[in-house]
């Protein structure tokens, strides 16, 4: 059994009513545009999700990355990536940490053994021993929103398993490993366009290894909504609104930066920071209303850590005077 702690999620730290700090979803709601495009959908509910639907979405992602449409696994949710790994049967994994930590929580209730590879300081991937035949990295990775390498992720053993769920959030993605034929990369779109609650996300790499992971999974295993998701989402319109996100997101990331000065560890990549602040600043600021997500679940993390969502300047500043007041008393 793993341990509960690596099933804590930042859903979880975000009780109704408070300031939400600590989920990372960027818009509250999908836009206007995906609205309607989800809403013309309802009507087609009372029929199983067609073959022509997945084949549309399995092309539109397919063209937004320059791959073939057998390279592509559609999913419910980025999560739902995770939870099939463990059908590669690999002898051992190694899970790149503080990362997500669904990815472990899989291969340990599969009886496969992991190998945890901690990294420390400015948490960027350097020179280490890793013994294992699938390696899971985050990039950027959730919590620190460090953004690796590709180049040096290449040098990680066995089958690279990248997990960009916040790619799409940093401008041009500069070290996606999206088109790289070599490496399984799995994609998010419910953290741009407040998707959430409907899970959307797919899978590329190769249909052999594809094949693999997708065996076995129950009949219509994506729905009409989510198939409808993916493909408005992978539209060129869309990817156009994506980059102005991320640029858009990148100056409020430096913002927040400056606000939180030295309390910042590292530089954002993500929409989100990682912040190291006295023992007791979470609890302080859940009784002021305001939830960041708790870092001691993650291995290589401690309790002084937090993790804190980037949301505009005016929405920031409530947080920043909140944790001015905390800090002050706690000193």
């Amino acid at each position: 059994m793993t341990s509960p702690d690596l099933r804590h999620h930042g859903d979880v730290d975000a009780a109704p009513g408070l300031a939400d700090f600590a989920v990372n979803v960027r818009v509250p709601r999908p836009p206007d545009w995906l609205r309607e495009r989800l809403a013309a959908a309802l009507d087609g509910l009372g029929r199983y999700p067609s073959k022509q639907a997945e084949v549309r979405a399995r092309e539109a992602v397919a063209r937004r990355h320059g791959r073939e449409p057998d390279e592509v696994l559609l999913l419910n949710g980025a999560a739902e990536g995770f939870a099939l790994l463990p059908k590669l049967a690999p002898r051992r994994a190694a899970v790149v940490h503080p990362g997500f930590t669904e990815p472990e929580v899989a291969f340990r209730d599969a009886g496969i053994p992991v190998q945890r590879v901690l990294l420390d300081g400015d948490f960027t991937l350097r020179e280490t021993q890793v013994d294992a035949d699938l390696t899971v990295v985050g990039n950027p990775t959730n919590p620190t929103s460090v953004l690796h390498e590709a180049a040096r992720l290449k040098t990680l053993p066995g089958l690279l398993v990248v997990d960009e769920a916040f790619m799409d959030a940093v401008p041009g993605e500069p070290e996606s490993l999206a088109h790289d034929k070599d490496v399984l990369v799995l994609r998010s779109l419910t953290k741009t366009w407040g998707l959430a609650g409907l899970r959307a996300g797919y899978l590329l790499g190769d249909p052999e290894i594809l094949g693999r992971l997708a065996h076995g999974r129950p009949h219509w295993p994506v729905g009409s909504l989510t198939l409808e998701a993916i493909t408005a989402c992978c539209e060129p319109e869309a990817l156009a609104e994506t980059e102005r996100l991320a640029r858009e997101a990148e100056e409020h990331a430096a913002y927040a930066t400056q606000q939180l000065g030295d309390l910042v560890v590292v530089p954002p990549r993500a929409p989100f920071l990682l912040v190291r602040a006295p023992k007791g600043t979470r609890e302080a600021l859940r009784d002021k209303g305001i939830a960041v997500r708790r870092c001691d679940t993650f291995p290589g993390l401690d309790d002084t850590y937090l993790r804190v969502a980037i949301r505009p300047p005016e929405e920031f500043a409530v947080l920043v005077d909140a944790l001015r007041v905390v800090m002050e008393e706690l000193a």
